[in-house]
């Protein structure tokens, strides 16, 4: 259920000392091929972490050997010293697992702002490279947690091939991308540009629509890899839906494990003129800090819905818009519809569409509500 799911890849974790707590923390995945095909997605933050530049020049020819990932530390905003840190990782990497160096990815997470303890790090992927292993996937998952209260795996089964993945994140989730580390891998045979695409197409539905708390992170990095070792050329379209279900499982754990969380809401945008609207207008209602937290007392304020329409570009009429709250039609024709005391919200999950009558297009949004523990957990340590 993990990473080496699909054949021809293995992973491992160690506790290098990154965190206090001394909690797994430093994670090799290794592509052993035949293929070494590869993909990435990454934050659309303009603030970018070094990892994410040194990642980013490292899939200009489409392919990853082999990915180091470290929690405990995030190796963004520390200048010229942290673009060292990273190609060093990515050095003692490839030495340590037979790669060239220009295909090892890096991946941080954890405080901005501070330098990696390099002697750490370095002692840390040696000793990851020993124990790596087929059975390795649940391990590295483990390691990349930083306040994840669970690891994150997913997995899907095509004709003789596999795709599985792995993802941390609880905070900062935002579109473009959530504050995540994926990694995804399949066995199948497939080039760069095919796995490019479907990555995208995966990221643009799935990832790119969770909306936790409306902050984009530095780190954000989505990679897929191909190992080819099933020998199956699956056709375009099965890879893309294989991939678009991992990563749909992995986003909705993260949102499952938003920081202080008691309620998950997906918020359903029916009726829009254009799936651009549809998005806009399901981003606003998730982002309305109102609605969350009177969703988190179980309070069905539908006026706070419509409110958050109205501050959109979205095409709609304001006295044709209508809400339904876990499946009651709390407003019609923008005003008063069913009856709020109809509307039971005491289990976790909270289902929101909003009609827009402007056309055909549609979108879903995953977000969850505002919690005093959320603001404990945000304010009473850095992250």
């Amino acid at each position: 259920m993990s990473v080496t799911a699909a054949r021809g890849f293995l992973a491992s974790a160690v506790s290098a000392g990154l965190k206090e707590s001394g909690d797994p923390d430093l994670a090799l995945v290794v592509n052993r091929g035949p293929s070494r095909a590869a993909a990435g997605v990454f934050t659309s933050n303009r603030v970018q972490a070094a990892p994410v530049r040194w990642s980013r020049r490292v899939l200009a020819d489409g392919r990853i050997s082999a990915v180091v990932l470290n929690s405990g530390g995030a190796n963004a905003c520390t200048g010229p010293g942290g673009a060292e840190d990273a190609r060093a990782m990515a050095q003692r990497t490839a030495r340590a697992v037979d790669a060239a160096v220009d295909e090892v990815a890096v991946c941080s997470t954890g405080l901005i702002g501070v330098r990696l303890p390099m002697g750490r790090v370095a002692a840390g992927i040696a000793a990851a490279a020993d124990r790596l292993s087929p059975e390795g996937g649940e391990d590295a998952a483990v390691a990349i947690k930083t306040t994840d209260s669970v690891h994150k795996t997913a997995v899907a089964a095509g004709a003789g091939w596999t795709v599985g993945g792995m993802a941390k994140g609880a905070g900062m989730l935002a579109p473009g991308l959530a504050t995540m580390l994926v990694v995804l891998t399949t066995d199948a045979d497939a080039g760069a540009g095919l796995l490019d695409s479907a990555l995208r197409e995966a990221v643009r539905t799935t990832f790119d629509r969770v909306d936790s708390d409306g902050c984009m992170s530095t780190n954000d990095t989505v990679l897929l890899l191909a190992s080819g070792a099933s020998g199956v050329t699956p056709e375009p379209a099965e890879l893309t839906a294989a991939v678009h279900a991992v990563c749909r499982d992995l986003a909705l754990q993260l949102v499952a494990d938003a920081e202080g969380a008691s309620k998950e809401i997906e918020v359903a945008v029916v009726g829009a003129a254009s799936e651009a609207d549809a998005v806009e207008v399901g981003r606003s209602v998730a982002r309305n800090n109102l609605l969350k937290c009177a969703l988190h007392g179980e309070d069905p304020n539908w006026g706070r819905v419509l409110s958050a329409i109205g501050t959109t570009s979205a095409v709609f009429d304001a006295d044709r818009l209508d809400v339904a709250i876990n499946g009651v039609w709390v407003c019609r024709d923008g005003a008063e519809g069913e009856s709020r005391e109809k509307v039971d919200l005491s289990e976790r999950r909270i289902a929101i569409t909003v009609d827009l009558r402007s056309g055909d297009a549609g979108a879903v949004i995953w977000t969850n509500d505002l919690t005093a523990e959320y603001v404990h957990e945000n304010s009473a340590y850095s992250s």
